[in-house]
């Protein structure tokens, strides 16, 4: 399916209606707001948003679920006379009320030298048992676990910079399950900033051996928005694009997400002003608990709407951290293999930009990976790699690449009216070309590729416990069968006469998306860790070594059961929907 060159009718009437002055008012409004998951504040910012929907005429739904949400209040660090200033991120443990004490040792680690790598796990070693562990870093879910498992009382993550980073440290992806409940943390956890870091170092390599770690949050079930709109397709309105991105802050959050929130209003009102244009449907959605719930609205909307996303959501488009400061090349988006020509192309037409990214990593609100959904963007514009060296900047996740993301200092200066008009306009332009697409814009013989790649490089690794060669003639048959598919889809020339095609699509990407992305299930949720593609195998690798060969076997033996089944069916939707 070779890229697509020319602009669909109507395409650059649509994007050209993108202005800036409501979605920068909405921006403006909002950095008064200081919008925890499920507070006042963060209501008062759906109410911006519905406020200016309702004028508008864009149908909407607020949903108000109740999700587990933790928000982070007092912390310290004490050593010996001195006292450190400190953050705890949520879903860490309360300490009690005079904080908890005991012997603390230092680990060094290093900062994550990309977005793409701050949630790496880092494997330090060392004796933590009954420990404050004090080491570089953010406090993301692997490094906290990974002492929790070694009996650490405590962790101290020393920030890479001058300020201190909110976050969240469990693995859970969205409220618990039966399945999942146990994985919360179950021990204090602070940060403390960079100078305060090398001395607290210095104290410890000086002779200090006990600490007093003090946290306290706010855990509870709390009733939080998700507000969904819905402008209609006129042909066919059950399929429908998914864009989506965060409303909740840390602090106010210009940068990540009220510059998202409101480029996701402009995409709503411009759609909605030429739905008549709009053959599918597109949703628009602004989740609360992904800051104070590992993604707990998204996941929650992915839950009650799992089989509806499953048959009938073409790609979900992720908004977070679009329009900011100094943001002005695509180095760092995200895109599945299938969706990337798509991605590529859609930024160039609507920014003039060449973009660059890679697979999505277990971030963002990416909360539909095991329902099998295609994805593409989540961070969209950053500052380039030389300016970002050249003003000493280090990674972090999110505000185009600005370090004061996750701060009290993401306020509106982060925020560029020129940057997120651009962003603005490619977001419309990509929601309202994939929804008018004749042929959905997935092409699975780049995913086959992607997962005959990794095989490729797994096979030598495997040998020993299972073999591939017929898994191989698989993936070429597959891809047969689909550029048969293709061809014939192509041809129909009609939404409504492609319709058998694109819903063999669907069928194909629910199995192989799962597949390259997801171990869980379907209907639940991998951990929010850094899981590398086709899970099943990496997994299986990372043990090499560590198991009786029997055990290997039989892993390696049902992890390639799994690879060959959906190819199987990839082949048998294909020629059937191509006959």
């Amino acid at each position: 399916m070779a890229i697509m060159t020319s602009p669909l009718k109507g395409e650059r009437e649509v994007v050209e209606a993108v202005q800036i002055g409501e979605a920068w008012s909405l921006v403006e409004e909002f950095s008064t707001l200081v919008r925890d998951s499920g507070s006042e504040q963060e209501l008062e910012a759906v109410r911006r948003i519905t406020k200016r929907l309702d004028a508008w005429k864009v149908p909407y739904t607020l949903h108000e679920p109740e999700l587990l949400i933790s928000l982070p209040g007092r912390a310290s660090l004490k050593v010996g006379d001195r006292t450190f200033n400190a953050k705890t991120p949520s879903m860490a443990k309360s300490t009690p009320a005079g904080g908890s004490t005991a012997p603390i040792v230092y680990l060094k680690s290093a900062f994550a030298k990309s977005v793409n790598d701050i949630f790496a796990a880092a494997d330090l070693g060392g004796d933590v048992k009954g420990k404050i562990v004090v080491t570089e870093g953010l406090p993301m879910p692997g490094k906290v676990a990974d002492f929790e498992s070694r009996g650490a009382a405590g962790v101290v993550c020393i920030a890479p910079g001058e300020r201190i980073h909110e976050g969240i440290c469990t693995s859970i992806w969205g409220s618990p399950d039966l399945t999942s409940h146990s994985r919360q943390p179950n021990i204090p956890v602070v940060s403390v900033n960079n100078p305060d870091g090398k001395a607290l170092v210095d104290l410890i390599q000086g002779g200090s051996v006990t600490a007093t770690i003090l946290a306290e949050l706010e855990e509870r079930w709390r009733t939080i928005p998700v507000l969904v709109a819905e402008i209609t397709g006129r042909v066919e309105p059950d399929r429908f694009v998914l864009a989506h991105g965060h409303i909740d802050s840390w602090h106010v959050g210009i940068g990540d997400n009220a510059t998202g929130d409101a480029t996701l209003l402009e995409v709503a009102r411009v759609l909605n002003q030429h739905k008549d244009q709009l053959a599918r449907t597109v949703r628009v959605a602004w989740w609360s608990g992904h800051s104070h719930g590992r993604y707990a609205g998204s996941t929650w909307f992915a839950d009650t709407f799992a089989n509806d996303l499953r048959r009938n959501c073409i790609a979900h488009i992720n908004c977070d951290s679009p329009g900011c400061r100094d943001a002005t090349v695509y180095e760092d988006v995200y895109w599945t293999a299938e969706v990337e020509a798509f991605a590529k192309q859609a930024v160039v037409d609507f920014t003039g930009v060449m973009p660059h990214g890679r697979s999505p990593i277990r971030a963002g609100d990416i909360s539909f990976n095991n329902l099998g959904v295609s994805t593409f963007f989540m961070l969209t514009s950053t500052v380039p790699a030389e300016l970002r060296e050249q003003k000493g900047f280090y990674a972090v996740g999110g505000c185009g690449g600005n370090i004061e993301w996750h701060t009290e200092a993401d306020t509106m200066e982060i925020a560029d009216r020129g940057n997120l008009l651009r962003d603005m306009r490619m977001y419309a332009g990509a929601a309202y070309r994939a929804a008018n697409l004749t042929v959905h814009p997935l092409d699975f013989r780049a995913t086959i590729d992607q997962l005959v790649s990794l095989l490729e490089n797994y096979k030598a690794q495997v040998s020993e416990f299972v073999e591939l060669d017929g898994t191989f003639e698989l993936t070429a048959e597959a891809r047969k069968a689909l550029d048969a598919l293709y061809a014939k889809a192509e041809r129909a020339g009609t939404v409504e006469a492609t319709r058998p095609f694109n819903t063999a699509l669907l069928k194909i990407g629910r199995s192989l998306v799962s597949l390259l992305y997801s171990r869980e299930g379907t209907y639940r949720q991998d951990p929010a860790l850094d899981i590398p593609l086709l899970p099943d195998f990496a997994t299986a690798i990372k043990a090499l070594g560590t198991v009786a060969p029997g055990i290997m076997r039989t892993e390696l033996t049902r992890a390639r059961n799994r690879v060959d089944g959906v190819l199987l069916d990839i082949r048998e939707q294909a020629e059937f929907a191509s006959h």
